[in-house]
């Protein structure tokens, strides 16, 4: 079962000396980052979404195996809060297909103000047409319902399993015949690190489904992020999670080995 482990983004400055040498100019890192990780999730195009031309400067900025997933633009999920789908993703895929085989899932972030609205989730995951790989990360209690379980299953998108303090946030659901778990705030030192109980915790949860839970009889594959990224923590975090998953038995993507990392927290 092959398993990507990355992180959700690779600008931060407090990475240096931790991920990137000091002296390596900031133009330079995704090249590094390709080098120790072979997939991120990409946080910028939530913010602003970039240009088709920057999307395929990344592709050809990085080695022939990597894998980037996208968040999906706010406006399409926090302005038009899946309302009228059609154009934002249009043009969502039309620029991240600048990817081209290095595209990963597309992430759908929901408001936590945003109601369970089944009826346009159904839509927005109509829109994307099976081009790309769909994860949606729910933020209010009301979508966890049947109805909204059915509607992922039948597009083949994943529910994004979120933690925060080593708890899960939402249901663990898999509607797909992949996961996609983003790890959001550790509850150990430095804060905001992760503890080896649970990243062992999510290894386990991962590598064992259960009866009926919808994953298909052959298994399944995991993209993995980190988006605790202060002072370096989801790259440390990243590298001892990849361990722990092939010491039990996981096909994980390269990360750096811990013991190459600093230890260091930085502010």
């Amino acid at each position: 079962m092959p398993m990507r482990v990355g992180t959700s983004g690779w600008q931060y400055a407090d990475w240096r000396d931790v991920l990137y040498p000091p002296g390596l100019p900031q133009r330079r890192w995704l090249e590094r980052y390709g080098e120790a990780f072979a997939t991120v999730e990409n946080n910028n195009a939530f913010y602003r979404l970039p240009r088709r031309e920057t999307f395929a400067e990344w592709r050809e900025r990085t080695p022939p195996d990597f894998v980037m997933a996208v968040k999906a633009s706010r406006f399409l999920t926090h302005i038009k809060r899946l309302k009228d789908p059609e154009e934002p993703v249009r043009r969502l895929l039309d620029v991240a297909e600048g990817l081209g085989d290095r595209l990963g899932p597309v992430l759908l972030q929901l408001p936590p103000t945003l109601r369970a609205d089944p009826g346009r989730l159904d839509a927005c995951l109509a829109c994307f047409g099976g081009r790309v790989r769909v994860a949606v990360e729910p933020r209010h209690d009301s979508w966890w319902t049947d109805e909204v379980r059915d509607i992922l299953a039948a597009h083949r998108a994943a529910l994004c399993w979120p933690d925060r303090l080593g708890r899960p946030l939402t249901p663990l659901w898999r509607t797909a015949d992949w996961v996609y778990l983003r790890f959001h705030e550790g509850a150990a030192r430095p804060w905001p690190s992760y503890g080896e109980a649970a990243l062992r915790s999510w290894v386990s949860r991962l590598g064992a489904p259960g009866p009926g839970d919808g994953a298909p009889p052959g298994g399944h594959d995991a993209y993995v992020y980190f988006n605790n990224d202060p002072g370096g923590a989801a790259v440390r975090d990243a590298a001892r999670f990849a361990a722990l998953a092939r010491a039990a038995g996981w096909d994980v993507t390269r990360t750096p080995l811990p013991r190459d990392l600093a230890v260091a927290h930085r502010a």
